[in-house]
């Protein structure tokens, strides 16, 4: 005598084992996923830094191909001017926090003595992590000028990284309009569209995303940078290029550089202008979360705070700042894959005989 399933357990009980098995398989399947970037980084970080390149530059290149240039040509002047602006860019930021940054350590344990005044040993503490960070940057520096093998062989790993990632980026740019007959061509045929769409809404979403952030972090950065340099805060470029670079990690980033810029202003300038520095960057925050956000990002896939915070604290466990930098907009090209699944298959009629679109 044959059980048939139904009459053991209840369609609960048979549901839930469904979605059980399919959080699993998923598990699973990024599990693997997870262990085949770490196994081979070295190839995926060129290809993901170039994805994100490819993003953000994407509408350079598809005005240089509107104004009737050939796709080689307008793909190297987008890499050529991402080396002008990317180099620019890196030498400003580094140039201002080197040239500030004694300044910002000492201004830090200054800080650190005050608040151990007020506080007893947890200030005490904050004035060994910046003695210790002081020491650590002073070694690090040290390390890469001497020419140690270690350090020339980061560099050199460094450098070699940046350049596949400029060539991969220029064939991205150059051969983005066959990158959807790739995708059909590879796909099983009755799932080609499907593919194609989840592609380009991934991509959808991290282009967003990345052209998103640098304006809002260009504005957050150039703001505070005008409120300590009227503050008189010392160091107010270095402190502007790190709330620039600290954009990049959401929320935490934020935190992490505007906290830097108050310690600093209440080191040098006093209670008065540490609060008034306060003031500032909580102004930028707010402007940021309730003007530039919504504004600037509301064509992007929104992802709650908690879900941002999770992806970055996987990606540092995984691949430490590189992780940081890459887990949001990963996160976000995931988001866009899920709704574009959620839009195909998941609202439509479950009744007997029903089909879902796109079918």
């Amino acid at each position: 005598m044959q059980i048939s399933p139904s009459s053991v357990l209840p369609e609960s009980a048979r549901r839930l084992a469904a979605w059980c098995g399919v959080v699993l398989v998923i598990a699973g399947v990024g599990a693997v996923a997870i262990w085949l970037v770490v196994t081979f980084k070295t190839a995926v970080t060129p290809v993901l830094l170039a994805t994100l390149g490819t993003a953000l530059l994407g509408p350079l290149y598809r005005r240089l191909v509107g104004l009737r240039l050939n796709r080689s040509l307008a793909a190297g002047l987008t890499c050529v001017a991402v080396v002008a602006v990317v180099g620019g860019a890196g030498y400003i930021v580094v140039s201002a926090l080197v040239d500030n940054g004694d300044q910002i350590m000492t201004s830090l344990r200054q800080a650190a003595r005050d608040m151990a005044r007020h506080f007893g040993a947890a200030g005490t503490s904050l004035d060994d992590l910046a003695k210790n960070g002081k020491e650590l940057l002073g070694k690090f520096g040290a390390t890469a000028a001497s020419g140690v093998l270690t350090g020339i062989s980061v560099v050199g790993e460094l450098i070699a990284t940046a350049v596949l990632a400029l060539l991969l980026m220029f064939f991205f740019l150059r051969d983005s309009e066959r990158a959807a007959d790739a995708l059909r061509t590879f796909a099983p045929h009755t799932t080609g569209e499907t593919v194609e769409a989840m592609a380009r809404r991934a991509f959808g979403a991290v282009e967003g995303f990345m052209r998103g952030t640098t304006v809002i972090a260009l504005i957050d950065a150039i703001c505070i940078t005008v409120g300590l340099l009227i503050l008189r805060v010392p160091g107010a470029i270095g402190l502007g290029a790190l709330v620039f670079v600290g954009a990049y990690i959401p929320y935490l980033g934020a935190f992490i550089s505007g906290t830097v810029a108050v310690l600093v202003a209440l080191a040098d300038r006093g209670w008065v202008i540490g609060l008034w520095a306060l003031g500032v960057v909580l102004a930028v925050q707010v402007l940021e979360g309730h003007v530039l956000q919504p504004v600037i990002q509301s064509r992007t896939v929104q992802m709650h705070p908690a879900v941002v915070i999770l992806a970055i604290t996987a990606g540092a466990s995984v691949a430490g700042i590189l992780g940081m930098l890459l887990a949001v907009p990963l996160t976000a090209a995931a988001f866009g894959v899920f709704s574009e699944l959620r839009d195909r298959y998941g609202h439509y009629d479950e009744a007997p005989g029903s089909v879902p679109p796109h079918s």
